[in-house]
């Protein structure tokens, strides 16, 4: 099965906890504080892998996530770091993060790696904390927080050229006969029904040659599986449009052509400016006045036109070289506009924000940067509980509650901890 879109939950790991803890040997009175850092939180990355076709895979497991860091040990060990996760996914993958609707990455290149979600940072051991004033800290750093989201991939094929038309006019016969590839070839409708990638053999060069699924009228508006396959042609930068010269599906090879020139400009303006090449097939079948009519109004409209026979290969190699010679004129292709950024978690921009508010019955603090503090805090120490009051004060969030009618003996809440106002 082909599976071209998927979403996925993804979570990094936490960075480890820096270690309180105190030397304690004979002989070494005094020892100070001696605990360790906390590991790195494993990133996850994602890997653009050329050995894959589709995303079948995350059809059957949508959640990963990395190893969180080891917890700092005493006698300044440290956590080990996290590993990372590495999810592979086929080239021509684009990953968009469904919470703000940014596009992430275009892994257009086998081996491109992209860290969608970064691992929180080890938290410092007490053995940091230590100062001239502050000789036995009783507390250390609490682990950087795990990032999370989810995100969606969408598979559109990389190739250069792409055939397109109406189902059943010859394009698979033609990968066939001018690639290594062996799609499906039957005389109905809709024998291909997932895309085919082969790769031409020309001169000293290649390039790969992409089978999309036969277009009917009403596709770029969604009819059969119309958007699925126009996405894939999307990808490709010059488009080889094969018609049934010989209307022996009862239609007219004039209106073929009009039609499926009318569904690319349906779907893209940018899709119906892409070079186009016309290869007339089934020449052994048409008569002569159905091709020279079909030539002549290929031409006035300024494309290059070619028959063909394809299973005999007649006339394949002309129209490959028109590609090839197509290819070569045209400009490094536009990068797509990634407009989200992964972030460390001191550099997101609500990090060091602090929130506070009534709730009808107590005074609430929250902020991102507060509950890494607040994780690290002894609350069995007063110099650590002091570190923390310090904290909330320094960002305003006592002043905002006294604004808010906070009075002596109120109760405060941070997270799951609730202590009394006292003014000092």
């Amino acid at each position: 099965m082909f599976v071209d879109k998927a979403q996925i939950f993804i979570k990094s790991g936490k960075g480890g906890n820096g270690a309180v803890s105190f030397r304690r040997e004979p002989f070494v009175p005094q020892g100070g504080p001696d605990g360790g850092n906390g590991g790195k939180g494993g990133d996850v990355i994602l890997l653009a892998d050329r050995n894959l076709r589709t995303l079948m895979d995350f059809r059957y497991k949508r959640k990963y996530e990395a190893q969180p860091g080891e917890d700092g040990r005493g006698r300044q060990q440290f956590g080990k770091d996290g590993e990372d996760l590495i999810i592979k996914v086929p080239v021509g993958t684009v990953v968009k993060d469904l919470g703000s609707g940014a596009y992430i990455c275009d892994l257009k290149e086998d081996g491109q790696r992209f860290v969608a979600a970064r691992g929180g940072k080890g938290g410092k051991g007490n053995v940091l904390f230590k100062n001239s004033v502050r000789q036995a800290p009783n507390f250390a750093e609490a682990g950087g927080a795990a990032r999370e989201k989810t995100i969606e991939l969408e598979l559109k094929l990389i190739a250069d050229v792409g055939l397109v038309g109406y189902p059943n006019v010859g394009k698979s016969t033609f990968l066939s006969v001018s690639t290594s590839a062996n799609p499906k070839i039957a005389n109905y409708h809709f024998t291909t029904i997932t895309p085919n990638l082969g790769v031409v053999q020309l001169y000293d060069d290649s390039f790969v040659l992409a089978d999309i699924p036969g277009l009917i009228e009403g596709a770029s508006e969604g009819a059969g599986l119309g958007l699925d396959f126009l996405k894939h042609i999307e990808r490709t930068k010059v488009i080889i449009h094969v018609v049934d010269v010989s209307g022996s599906e009862g239609r007219d090879p004039i209106e073929d052509f009009e039609k499926i020139n009318a569904e690319l400009a349906g779907y893209s303006a940018k899709l119906a400016e892409k070079p186009q090449i016309v290869a007339a097939n089934k020449i052994d079948m048409a008569s002569d006045e159905n091709i020279d009519a079909l030539r002549s109004y290929v031409e006035a409209k300024g494309l290059r036109f070619f028959t063909m026979c394809a299973p005999i290969h007649e006339g394949v190699d002309d129209i490959l070289k028109a590609a090839y010679e197509e290819l070569k004129k045209l400009p490094a292709e536009e990068e797509l506009i990634v407009t989200y950024e992964p972030t460390t978690e001191e550099e997101d921009p609500d990090y060091r924000d602090i929130k506070a508010y009534f709730d009808g019955e107590k005074y609430v603090v929250e902020g991102k940067q507060l509950k890494k503090i607040f994780d690290s805090t002894n609350f069995n120490d007063a110099g650590s509980l002091r570190y923390l009051y310090n904290y909330m004060l320094k960002k305003g969030a006592i002043d905002q509650l006294i604004e808010l009618g906070l009075e002596e003996g109120d109760i405060i809440s941070v997270f799951d901890y609730e202590f009394e106002y006292i003014e000092e």
